[in-house]
């Protein structure tokens, strides 16, 4: 029984169906009904297009998210990239300009007339009251104390004043405790120069009239003294250049003030003088008596002449009253 009902429902639905499928066909073909249909498709196309529109920005809006979530991970590619690409040229930057040093000092080493090492430094003093490097050769390399340093372009840089077997201490010229003899260029005159805290370096005692001109280079003077005593420094050495000067009118003597050649504050790379002798010669280069068929010496000073005996000298009788 519930069976016949329910096939009997069935049969019903579908008839239902097959009629409206027919009357949807027959009145498809109506031109009244297309005209309907046409006018109500009209009437809603704004809306339609509307709705069209919202889609496609809704699907544009979701390509552009896509799409800037994917540039954003090429940005951020890109950034790391560029990142290790400028510490890699600054590294080679770095490289190229010690290498640079380097091989100006190599030049200057292999034309320089003395025996020198090369060291770079490992450590620097800007005190209130010192100015010191530490360089990274020492007595191992043949350095001693008094060696004479020098910085870029063969310009003096100072001193060792202390020494191991790895590694040693430069007094700078911009130190209050560095004097050394030198020469202006132009005119020849000579004067101390004394390092200054500040880097300027101070040439004192020249004389009036010598001309002192701005610009002026100056350099060691090397002087030699009697008896074979040289400078502590050899001669010809660049010190600095001239950047003011001060003389006062009733003075015999005038002051200079000088910017150092070398960068005092930034050495990296020196060259040390390994053979020159300053102060006292060697005992076997020390001049002697050329008298008695004695040779003259290996040094560059000429024999010592003997130093002639003063004589007495008669004192005039006292005149007596007759």
């Amino acid at each position: 029984m519930l069976a016949t009902r329910a096939a009997r429902r069935r049969s019903v639905t579908f008839t239902i169906l097959i009629v409206i499928s027919l009357l949807l066909m027959a009145f498809s073909n109506n031109a009244l009904l297309r005209d309907v249909q046409n006018g109500i498709g009209f009437a809603f196309r704004p809306i339609t297009g509307s709705i069209d529109d919202v889609a496609q920005g809704v699907a544009s809006i979701g390509t552009a998210l896509v799409e800037i979530d994917r540039l954003r991970v090429d940005n951020g590619s890109l950034r790391t990239e560029n990142e290790r690409l400028t510490t890699e040229n600054a590294r080679l930057l770095e490289i190229q300009r010690e290498n640079e040093q380097l091989t100006a000092l190599l030049q200057l080493r292999a034309g320089f007339q003395y025996q020198t090492a090369a060291a770079s430094v490992i450590m620097r003093e800007s005190s209130e009251f010192r100015r010191v490097v530490g360089i990274d050769k020492g007595t191992n390399a043949g350095i001693k104390v008094g060696d004479v340093v020098m910085g870029s372009g063969g310009s003096l840089a100072g001193r060792v004043t202390s020494v191991g077997p790895d590694s040693a201490l430069v007094v700078l010229l911009s130190d209050p405790s560095s004097t050394v003899i030198g020469q202006l260029m132009s005119s020849a005159g000579k004067g101390e120069v004394v390092g200054q805290l500040g880097g300027t370096l101070v040439m004192q005692q020249i004389d009036a009239s010598d001309a002192v001109t701005l610009g002026d280079e100056v350099v060691t003077a090397g002087v030699e003294l009697g008896s074979g005593i040289r400078s502590p420094y050899p001669k010809g050495l660049l010190i600095g250049q001239v950047i003011d000067s001060r003389r006062n009118a009733n003075d015999v003597v005038q002051t200079a003030y000088l910017q150092p050649a070398a960068n005092l504050d930034r050495l990296e790379y020196v060259l040390v003088v390994l053979d020159y002798q300053g102060g006292l010669p060697p005992a076997d280069e020390q001049p002697v008596d050329c008298s008695g068929g004695k040779t003259l010496p290996a040094g560059e000073q000429p024999c010592a002449e003997p130093t002639p005996s003063p004589t007495a000298t008669p004192r005039a009788s006292a005149s007596t009253k007759p």
